[in-house]
């Protein structure tokens, strides 16, 4: 009886050592921020956690109009810069629901493909490399577009090849797969 209350004990003084370590770990992970009024789970790939978003229903209505789901549900990591509502609805008046149609299929997809980035990118890298590119970074998209990542004052703003400018609101949303950030300007191709 002995034998197993020391070791009861021995157990007990291990968990209280470890149990700092634990909750500087879990102190030192920022949690992440509210997306359109919903919680996003780091734990949860970019769709699950965009579809809980009510900001982000046309988005995720487009991803699936593009056949792009088990995409960015995929392992990635893929950094994606979200459009909310506010910037589809930024476009000229029924160009989302002409972009939907089956038959714009090709052309949704290439547009969608310019807000993702094949690496897990936050905002303090970008940020650094804005700074080591003297204020204009270069971010190839998976779509083939080129945007120019620049700082206005805090923020990361993103220029397309057209000069349609996006500022990030929400900077990094964590994901099972990569990296969430809000933007307020839907990003298009050249031409």
């Amino acid at each position: 009886m002995l034998k197993r209350h020391t070791l009861i004990a021995a157990a007990s003084l291990c968990l209280l050592a470890v149990t700092p370590a634990i909750a500087q770990t879990a102190a030192s992970t920022p949690a992440n921020p509210m997306v359109g009024g919903a919680a996003m789970y780091p734990n949860k790939n970019i769709v699950e956690n965009a579809a809980s978003s009510k900001d982000h229903t046309t988005l995720v209505a487009a991803v699936k109009a593009a056949d792009l789901v088990e995409t960015l549900q995929g392992t990635g990591p893929f950094t994606v810069f979200a459009p909310t509502d506010a910037a589809f609805a930024k476009l000229p008046p029924g160009t989302v629901e002409m972009l939907v149609k089956p038959e714009n299929k090709a052309k949704l997809t290439k547009i969608l493909t310019c807000h993702v980035v094949a690496a897990n990118a936050m905002s303090p890298a970008i940020a650094k490399m804005i700074a080591d590119d003297k204020g204009a970074h270069p971010v190839k998209t998976v779509g083939g577009c080129v945007l120019q990542a620049k700082m206005m004052g805090d923020k990361i703003t993103l220029t397309d090849e057209n000069g349609n400018v996006a500022t990030v609101t929400i900077a990094d949303v964590r994901q099972s797969n990569g990296v969430i950030h809000v933007i307020d300007t839907v990003l298009l191709p050249k031409g």
